[in-house]
């Protein structure tokens, strides 16, 4: 079933009756990509809230589950590690009416850097200072035992599982996209490290899923895809968007 328009002003009445406040007319915030992001204010505290909802039509699976991407937003709220809290969620009826979770407004740009056009970049001092902010943020998030924090059911995700997600992922490109890589995925699975211990791993963690104000990460966003599973996976792919500012990469490159 294809994704429908949200009905926005049914989805501002859910909002309010799930906080139990009355809320102001959601307002559409860019950057989502596979589920839909509000932000609303409570009318009588002035306080601005953020709503990710899933797109109407389709089912709440993977990353468009939001009720386990508020699980993982619940689990990390009280430790280290600064994520919105979430406030509250609805499992609505779906898929004709989306899940949604409710969480706090943190305040900061969020771009990534390593994609900005050379004109647009902070500067700096202020690049270097964010992508070491977001490295340090990222050992955070794997010092914490899934355990404690209620993670204990995830299913883990092995070294091997995620080399064949890859290798799949990449069989359903274009040739031309996939050129070689049926070798390189041959050559991962042959070399394989001993595993870590598992981790919470957050998938996509990079600059462009934290909230920034200067060189100082305010906040960890964008949790879609988080799982269980040897942290060296999220240094790989936190390291691929790391510019090297001695080879600047030119726009659209």
């Amino acid at each position: 079933m294809p994704a429908t328009p949200m009905d926005e002003g049914e989805l501002t009445e859910r909002v309010g009756k799930a906080l139990g406040r009355a809320v102001a007319p959601v307002e559409t915030l860019s950057g989502g990509a596979s589920s839909l992001v509000y932000s609303t204010t409570i009318t009588d505290t002035g306080e601005k809230v953020v709503v990710k909802a899933c797109p109407p039509g389709l089912q709440p699976v993977r990353n468009r589950d939001m009720l386990r991407q508020a699980r993982a937003h619940r689990a990390l709220q009280d430790t280290s590690l600064p994520v919105p809290p979430v406030l509250a969620e609805d499992a609505g009826a779906p898929p004709e009416v989306p899940p949604f979770f409710v969480m706090g407004f943190s305040s900061g740009v969020c771009e990534e850097i390593g994609y900005l056009p050379p004109d647009q970049l902070p500067p700096a001092d202020e690049v270097r200072g964010r992508q070491i902010d977001t490295a340090r943020l990222m050992g955070e998030l794997h010092t914490i035992d899934p355990v404690p924090v209620g993670l204990a059911d995830e299913p883990e995700t092995t070294l091997e599982a995620e080399v064949q997600r890859w290798t799949a992922s990449l069989d359903a490109c274009e040739e031309d996209l996939r050129a070689g890589s049926e070798d390189v995925g041959a050559r991962l699975l042959a070399t394989l490290p001993a595993a870590l211990p598992s981790r919470v791993l957050h998938g996509d963690f990079r600059t462009g899923n934290v909230l920034a104000d200067g060189d100082h990460v305010t906040s960890v966003i964008d949790w879609e895809i988080w799982s269980r599973g040897d942290p060296r996976v999220d240094l790989a792919w936190f390291l691929l968007f790391v510019e090297d500012e001695r080879q600047p990469v030119p726009p659209g490159t």
